[in-house]
């Protein structure tokens, strides 16, 4: 199945929101108040992909001058392992680089091995671990991966 990237549009919302609630448990996931105070971050992007029409999936970050904080990436069941999360991650990464931001940052749960091996996959590197991070009972890595600036030709 393609997979088309497109920025985010006000009218994704609710499917965002729906998404984000298939991809994470009660209490991880977030409220729509928490998904729509992140996407209207001053600094805040979010990417979506689509396959056949629908959205597959979506990548929702923020940067700070150098640094960017990678919030939430959500890849719906039946398009995971086929690409879509390593699209959506390239191309942020990508457009952060371009605008400066030198090295992103990033918390997962520490239970969570899918999403830790992904990480590691896309050189992302553990840092220490955050005890009680989410839920007030459940540790996250806190993760970070340096960019480097594109080479000139």
């Amino acid at each position: 199945m393609p997979v088309t990237l497109r920025p985010y549009a006000t009218n994704d919302f609710e499917t965002l929101y729906q998404i984000d609630q298939a991809c994470y448990p009660p209490g991880i996931a977030y409220s729509k108040r928490a998904l729509r105070w992140f996407l209207h971050l001053p600094s805040a992007e979010c990417l979506v992909a689509e396959s056949e029409g629908r959205l597959a999936g979506f990548i929702l970050a923020e940067h700070l001058g150098a640094v960017g904080h990678l919030i939430t990436i959500d890849v719906l069941e039946p398009h995971r392992r086929r690409g879509v999360g390593t699209a959506l991650l390239s191309r942020m990464e990508q457009g952060f680089t371009a605008r400066g931001v030198r090295e992103i940052e990033l918390e997962t749960a520490t239970d969570n091995h899918a999403a830790v091996a992904f990480w590691h996959k896309h050189g992302y590197r553990t840092v220490r671990v955050l005890r009680r991070y989410y839920l007030d009972n459940l540790d996250a890595f806190f993760m970070l991966k340096p960019l480097t600036a594109a080479k000139e030709p």
